[in-house]
């Protein structure tokens, strides 16, 4: 697996630091004004203006880093006092958690600390376990995990916990026992209700549908479809839509492939598919549009990605889909690694902090009856009236 570290600048106390990221904050985010006050001066384009709508420059979403190669234990070390923060992946090769990495990394390098990213060659715990073991023996001082399985990672965490190291998650959580606060992109229930009402919506309220998910044990994954499940059982509104399968595409595009036209061909009366995983629709789209099938998409995906499937014709296989923007997840996640490192927060309910380049900054921790997690904000609806816009930021 390779190492992407960055050098820090000085040696520096952390009382330093923690001066160091307010400034650097401050410059980053007039920075960023700067670059958007000169963009919109050499166009007369409208940006996307929606409340819930995600914020992103360009030039941050072209940010790509390169899937892990090397040892962990090949990172340049960190100067002492400056912090090294480490970000686990769920795998490589995967454009929602490079855009996720892209984030974190942007934020951490700006108040001069390290940056250590580890992409696990598979997305499984086991290749986690690894890479957050040769994280534990490097020292570092936060690692942020985009975590495969709640459960078979709380050892390996807890480890890194008794060795003084920070630990925090975003996208998908571990036990909250295992961790200090959980970086979510959106609401369970906010998730759950907008895919679950997308597909009442492309049923015509009647009919078959079916989940195409990432893994099995994925904690996001599974919240997001069981609170689906649980708005369906508990609203006489749905009960005419029929839940045939949950399939599992294990968040690989040839896996996912091969689990949308197993749906296809076993349910002829499906009339929608929902994949709350952005392989797993984009990989949905291109089957169902090569096949000029009837069967209607949605689900959680990339506006880059899924462009050319958005569409309200039958030429277009997703009239809609909902999605965060996984740059700001990943900055968010930054900004929380440097206030756990400095001693801002402990990742207890109703302390804050600040993260100057996001619009709902300060964030508060809040308890969501299983743990504790900081919010990004809500879903935003990407289709043909937008995607346009969209597509060209992330």
């Amino acid at each position: 697996m390779k190492i992407i570290a960055v050098d820090p600048q000085k040696n520096l106390s952390k009382e330093e630091f923690k001066m160091k990221k307010k400034v650097i904050s401050v410059l980053l985010c007039a920075a960023m004004a700067a670059s958007v006050l000169a963009g919109c001066a050499g166009t007369t384009a409208s940006a996307p203006v929606a409340d819930a709508a995600p914020a992103a420059t360009e030039e941050a979403a072209t940010e790509e880093a390169a899937p892990a190669e090397a040892a962990a234990e090949e990172a340049a070390p960190a100067a002492e006092g400056a912090g090294t923060f480490a970000i686990v992946t769920k795998s490589a090769g995967n454009p929602f958690m490079d855009r996720l990495a892209s984030g974190f990394s942007e934020v951490i390098e700006a108040a001069g600390g390290s940056v250590v990213r580890q992409d696990p060659e598979s997305a499984t715990a086991d290749a986690q376990i690894t890479v957050i073991q040769s994280l534990i023996s490097q020292g570092v001082d936060t690692i942020a995990i985009s975590a495969n399985d709640a459960n078979a990672l709380i050892s390996v965490c807890n480890e890194a916990k008794e060795a003084g190291i920070k630990v925090l998650t975003l996208d998908s959580d571990v036990d909250p026992g295992a961790r200090a606060v959980f970086c979510n992109q959106a609401g369970v229930e906010a998730v759950g209700q907008q895919l679950i009402d997308a597909v009442y919506d492309l049923t015509g309220g009647e009919g078959q549908y079916a989940i195409l998910s990432a893994t099995s044990q994925a904690t996001n994954q599974n919240a997001w479809i069981d609170a689906m499940k649980s708005i369906q059982e508990s609203d006489d509104k749905y009960a005419n839509i029929e839940l045939v399968e949950v399939a599992y595409g294990d968040d690989e595009p040839q896996k996912s492939t091969d689990q949308t036209q197993a749906l296809l061909q076993n349910y002829p009366d499906l009339k929608v598919i929902c994949a709350p995983t952005t392989v797993g629709i984009a990989a949905a789209a291109k089957v169902l549009q090569d096949q000029k099938s009837s069967v209607k998409l949605t689900g959680l995906g990339l506006p880059s990605e899924m462009a050319e499937y958005i569409g309200d014709d039958d030429a277009h296989s997703c009239p809609y889909m909902f999605l965060w923007n996984p740059i700001d997840l990943g900055r968010l996640a930054g900004y929380a690694s440097l206030a756990l490192y400095d001693g801002t927060i402990t990742g207890a309910a109703g302390e804050t902090f600040e993260a100057p380049t996001l619009e709902a900054s300060p964030y508060t921790i809040v308890d969501n009856g299983n743990g504790t997690e900081i919010i990004l904000g809500p879903p935003f609806k990407f289709d043909p009236s937008n995607i346009d816009e969209w597509k060209e930021v992330y």
